[in-house]
């Protein structure tokens, strides 16, 4: 399955790269998702993996450790919840948890490297993706294909920063509670299901999403990807709308 998935990833990535598809935008919605699946897959395998090498050795029965999504305990919240988030309002949701018995973990900073790996994963994909902007190799990459980097890397920013907010649920948290006194972990522990809830409750607030977006700006800006291409990106994979004219010129 996963390399099924990869296939579609060069397959697509080809066809966008050269201008075969007769409709862009498929092919780069396509490409786009593939990918995005490709980097949850990541993901996931990454927090298993430390886990394993770190003492809990049961994540293989749960099917943690294969690169195949349809074998995930929780698919539906690892890949389905991810994909969709991305096409209805292109945004990196960060993936549901490995379940890990953390009883098998001896300690803390094994149990802080495990929740870190998964995001970690996120911002190694996105330097990936970044790489021709921020080492000025843009010469010769067609368009759209620049167009598709940028707004891959966009979705790994998202979900790296989301996963890092030190929310109960979330990654970031994972990272502190082996630092955290009993008492705290113990209060905080009922809130962790609503965690990621909370986080997409507070986005709804235009205040909140304006100084998050802001970041992500200030992150993207930083690896030399420019608002154009990513605006054009996102644009090409939302081929189901009108698209911006002047987007499809620079293509052209």
């Amino acid at each position: 399955m996963f390399v099924g998935i990869l296939a579609v990833t060069a397959v697509t990535g080809w066809a966008t790269w050269t201008g075969f598809a007769a409709q862009p935008g498929i092919a780069v919605f396509l490409f786009v998702t593939a990918a995005w699946i490709v980097s949850l897959c990541l993901h996931e395998y990454a927090h298993a993996r430390t886990a394993l090498h770190s003492g809990d050795i049961t994540v293989g029965a749960k099917g943690y450790l294969t690169l195949n999504p349809l074998k995930y305990t929780h698919a539906l919240l690892s890949i389905v919840l991810p994909v969709l988030f991305v096409i209805m309002g292109g945004i990196g949701l960060p993936g549901g948890a490995v379940f890990i018995e953390r009883s098998r973990i001896r300690g803390r900073w094994r149990h802080s490297l495990i929740s870190a790996a998964g995001p970690l994963t996120n911002v190694l994909f996105a330097a990936v993706c970044t790489a021709p902007f921020w080492l000025h190799a843009l010469d010769g990459v067609p368009a759209d294909f620049r167009f598709a980097l940028a707004f891959l890397a966009l979705l790994q920013v998202t979900a790296a920063l989301l996963n890092f907010l030190p929310v109960p649920g979330l990654d970031g948290y994972g990272v502190l509670e082996p630092w955290l006194s009993y008492n705290v972990k113990r209060q905080v522990e009922p809130f962790a299901p609503f965690g990621l809830l909370f986080v997409f409750a507070l986005l709804w607030v235009p205040s909140v999403n304006g100084a998050f977006f802001d970041v992500i700006d200030s992150i993207m800006r930083a690896l030399n990807v420019d608002d154009f291409s990513r605006y054009c990106g996102q644009d090409l994979y939302r081929f189901w709308q009108d698209g911006n004219d002047y987007c499809s010129a620079v293509s052209s």
